[in-house]
Parts: structure tokens; C-alpha cells; sequence
């Protein structure tokens, strides 16, 4: 038995009706575009470093330079997160779900139509940070934002596959993403990519964004905050600080299974076809277009293990899916020496769809706080181990890699029993309970 929303009598079992799968489709695609707008930059990083910083200076310092641009999209989400989560309890989650979208649509226009170093000068890359700040804080409060508003619309029954559906909407951001910059990259030379065409993919992604915004009118406010504000229930101090003083497991919870999800994403999905490349001399062709069905992969296994989730129970849908992870990272490295392009994409494949074991990381992150700052405890606990762990995981990754060829998969695999241990929890099993309900059932 998996509760969802202790306080959520409104929420019975039953099937999905019309207004969920609007819910749910719309909250997918706006979380696709979004996601797409923010991991687009790193598709193009190398052409901006060209761009965007005098042309005297040397290749790899431009290079750091734009990576850690890129870098500050990650610090900022902490900051954008509790921001945007705190007026999400206080004022309505829909309100915060289409700003967090607006937040990132915007930027990613402007990067578009930016002009370069060699137009305005030290300007250009300051206005570039900027940019990148503003996005960071836009996806710190759309990814918790969109869990939560999906949480509290669908049915207790369909709860995994409503979050899983979600998680599946914004890994395939980085699937579009891939694609556009293959696509890009085939139609254009070099010259013509560096000259015009880089800005194509951040014009197309804030128009999409836009459009996302004004479809995101037609949802309607989340049932449960709008039980919380008719009984006056809604935070009555800052949310973030009942968050800290009185859920401090549910945080713990939270931000290891978010080391768990970030390595996942991180090692597998982002650094492993420049692995490939580098390590096992692999043809860039053959690696990204790995990766690709890797991602698609991915984005079938959330829903596969959200769905799963609600049929055999969060804590055995955990076991099996972050120990087939573990189990399949060694399978796909341990095959990597002299592996054929068609072996490759099928080994890439299963992993990928392991890698979706991340989609129950907002399943019991979700859960496990009352509703009243469910939207300020998932942010903050989220949004803060992945500014840590995401930031920290490639360098450990690297320094390992000096001593261990098989380091991610070491990696991976300890991180995915890190989660295996965290579903044992009775919060993860079961999510957050009033006092009352808790007495009772121990009563019972």
C-alpha cells in the first residue's frame, strides 16, 4: 500500500479521466521544453566559447570559462527554488508553474538573439551569466513545481505513473536536445553553425517555451492546495524553516535519493559518450547516436517504473529497478572493449532503461512532506543535493577514472544500493502521515 496524500481525502482511487491526461500532457511537454532550454547551452558550448570571450584568448580558457557560466545555472537553482516553492505554498501552485516556465523561456530567447564579444565587448559574456543565472533559478522551481502539481491532481492509484509521465516529459528534454544538435550540426558547416545557426536551437526552444506558458493557462489549481485554502491550512511562517525544523528526514531522504538520481543523469547520460569517445576511441557518430536511444530509453523507463510503482509497491519497484541499474552500469562497461556499434546501442539501451529508476526519487520525495510545504520541503532538499552532487559528481567521476576504468560503474552502482538501503525506510515506503493517522494505524 503506497498513500500518497495523507490529508488528501478528496484523492480516492480511481481511473484516469480526461482532465488528468490534459494535466499530465501539458505539464510533460512544458516540462520537455523546458529542460530542452536548459541543457541546450552545453550542446553548443564550444561554439560559445568562441563567441562569447576575446578571440586572443586560449581555447581551454575560454572553454572553463563557458563551462562554468554553464556551471552557475546549477548554483542558482537553490536559490530559485526556495523562492519559487515558498509563494508556491503560499500563493498557489499553478501561479509558480507557469512563472518557473517563463523564467526559462525568456533567457534562452534572449541568448538567441544575443550579441557577441566581438559587438559589446566584456558585456556579452557578463549578459550570458546573467542569462544562465535566471535559468538556473527558473528550473529549481519548475522540476519540484511540476512534481508536486502532478502529485496533487492525479489519483492516489495512478500516483506513480502520473509522476513517472512527468519525469519521462523532462528526460526527454535532453533526448530533443541531442537531436536538435545533431540536426543542426548535419545541415550547417562549421562556418555557417559558428556564424548563425547555434542561435536557431535557443530561438525555437523560447518560442516553444512561450507557448508552453499559454497553454499552461488552461490547468487549473492543484485540488489539494485548494483544500489547504479553504481550511486555512496553508504555511503561516516562512515554509523553508518548518521544512528544516521539523523534517529533517524527509530532507535526508530526498537529497540522497537525489545523489542517486544526479549520478545516474550525470555519469550515464552526460559524460558517457565523451567517455566513449576519449576512453575506448569509439566514433563520435556511433556514441552520440548511442546516447540517443540511451535517452529514449530513459525516458520509457520512468514511466515503466512509475507505472510499476503503483502495481507491486514503491520499495520492491526500487529493489529491482536501482539493482538491474547497478547490475547493468558493470554489464555495459565491463563490454566496452572492442564492442560493435549494434552491441553498443543495445547495452547503452537496457541501461538507459534502468537509468529510469530515477523517476522514484519524486515518487517518495514527493510524499514525504505534508502537504501544507510539500512544494518548499521538495525544492529545498532536492534543489540542494543536486547543486552538490551535480556539481561534484564529474570531478570525483574524473579523479576516479585516473585509477579505475570501471569508476562509473563503481559509482554508479554505489550510489544505486545508496537508494536500495533508502527504500527500506518506512517515510519511503509509505510517505508522510499526520500524528493521528499514524496513532491509528499502529492502533489497528
Amino acid at each position: 500500500m503506497n498513500p500518497v496524500h495523507s490529508s488528501d481525502s478528496h484523492s480516492v482511487p480511481r481511473p484516469l479521466g480526461r482532465e488528468d491526461y490534459k494535466t499530465l500532457g501539458l505539464s510533460a511537454l512544458g516540462g520537455t521544453l523546458e529542460f530542452y532550454d536548459f541543457v541546450i547551452f552545453v550542446f553548443f558550448a564550444v561554439t560559445i566559447s568562441h563567441l562569447f570571450f576575446p578571440p586572443d584568448m586560449p581555447d581551454w580558457l575560454s572553454q572553463l570559462q563557458t563551462l562554468g557560466i554553464f556551471a552557475a545555472g546549477y548554483l542558482a537553482r537553490p536559490i530559485g527554488g526556495i523562492v519559487i516553492a515558498h509563494f508556491g505554498d503560499r500563493f498557489g501552485r499553478k501561479r509558480m508553474f507557469t512563472l518557473s516556465i517563463f523564467l526559462m523561456s525568456l533567457p534562452t530567447f534572449v541568448i538567441g538573439l544575443m550579441p557577441t564579444y566581438e559587438a559589446i565587448g566584456v558585456a556579452a559574456p557578463l549578459l550570458l551569466l546573467l542569462m544562465r543565472v535566471l535559468q538556473g533559478a527558473a528550473i529549481g522551481g519548475e522540476m519540484p513545481g511540476a512534481w508536486v502539481f502532478v502529485a496533487e491532481h492525479v489519483p492516489r492509484n495512478r500516483y506513480g505513473f502520473g509522476i513517472g509521465v512527468l519525469t519521462a516529459g523532462i528526460t526527454g528534454g535532453i533526448l530533443l536536445g541531442s537531436i536538435m544538435a545533431i540536426v543542426i550540426n548535419r545541415a550547417y558547416t562549421p562556418s555557417e553553425v559558428q556564424g548563425f545557426a547555434w542561435r536557431i536551437p535557443f530561438i525555437v526552444g523560447g518560442v516553444f517555451g512561450f507557448v508552453s506558458v499559454y497553454l499552461r493557462r488552461y490547468l487549473g489549481e492543484t485540488p489539494i492546495f485548494k483544500e489547504l485554502a479553504a481550511k486555512r491550512e496553508l504555511a503561516r511562517e516562512l515554509p523553508v524553516k518548518t521544512v528544516i525544523r521539523e523534517h529533517r528526514g524527509a530532507c535526508m531522504i530526498t537529497a540522497g535519493l537525489t545523489w542517486s538520481l544526479s549520478t545516474a543523469v550525470v555519469v550515464l547520460i552526460l559524460m558517457t559518450p565523451t567517455l566513449l569517445q576519449k576512453m575506448h576511441h569509439i566514433d563520435a557518430p556511433a556514441a552520440l547516436e548511442a546516447n540517443c536511444v540511451a535517452t529514449l530509453t530513459l525516458t520509457l523507463g520512468c514511466v515503466l517504473w512509475g507505472w510499476l510503482t503503483d502495481r507491486i509497491g514503491t520499495r520492491t519497484t526500487m529493489m529491482i529497478a536501482w539493482g538491474g541499474l547497478a547490475i547493468s552500469a558493470y554489464w555495459f562497461y565491463l563490454g566496452l572493449p572492442g564492442i560493435t556499434p549494434q552491441a553498443l546501442m543495445l547495452r547503452y539501451g537496457v541501461l538507459g532503461l534502468f537509468c529510469g529508476a530515477i523517476a522514484t526519487m519524486p515518487i517518495v520525495a514527493t510524499r514525504a512532506f505534508p502537504p501544507a510545504i510539500r512544494f518548499s520541503g521538495l525544492s529545498f532538499a532536492y534543489n540542494v543535493a543536486y547543486a552538490i552532487f551535480g556539481g561534484l559528481t564529474p570531478v570525483l567521476t574524473q579523479l576516479w577514472l585516473q585509477q579505475d576504468a570501471l569508476a562509473p560503474a563503481h559509482y554508479v552502482a554505489a550510489t544505486a544500493i545508496l537508494a536500495m538501503v533508502l527504500a527500506m525506510l518506512p517515510l519511503s515506503a509509505r510517505g508522510w502521515l499526520p500524528q493521528r493517522t499514524f496513532a491509528a494505524q499502529a492502533g489497528h
